[in-house]
């Protein structure tokens, strides 16, 4: 496994996906296989396209930032801060797995909005 190759698979993956084009982010990066364990996108490459081409129809306007990537054997976790429409934010952690041929053929996620006051003075990215 090549683990400096995968971060930079997972973070291009999600990037285009997240920025409107899910097929092209499918074509290049999947394999042949994709499970999906966020309960609110449907299991498959074709859930996959359907959740964020709704995203991007309906928040066009979101931005992504990658924070911190980790690779460790066949696993890339990617924490990101994600700001929507109305100054919305959120921190995410992503989880992907990687098949032999360095494809993309699993993802889990948890996501959290970021709150408007905090118990301490340190941001969640």
């Amino acid at each position: 496994m090549n683990l400096e190759q995968n971060k930079a698979s997972a973070i291009a993956f999600y990037k285009i996906a997240y920025e409107g084009n899910p097929t092209k982010a499918i074509d290049l990066y999947v394999g042949d296989d994709y499970n999906q364990h966020n309960p609110d996108v449907a299991n498959g490459t074709q859930g996959f396209v359907d959740y964020f081409e709704r995203m991007q129809n309906e928040y066009p306007e979101k931005n992504i930032e990658f924070v911190q990537a980790v690779a460790e054997g066949d696993l890339v976790a990617l924490h990101t801060h994600q700001t929507w429409p109305g100054n919305d934010q959120y921190v995410t952690m992503d989880f992907f797995r990687f098949d032999d041929n360095g494809k993309i053929v699993e993802h889990w996620d948890s996501i959290q909005q970021i709150p408007a006051t905090s118990a301490n003075p340190n941001t969640m990215y």
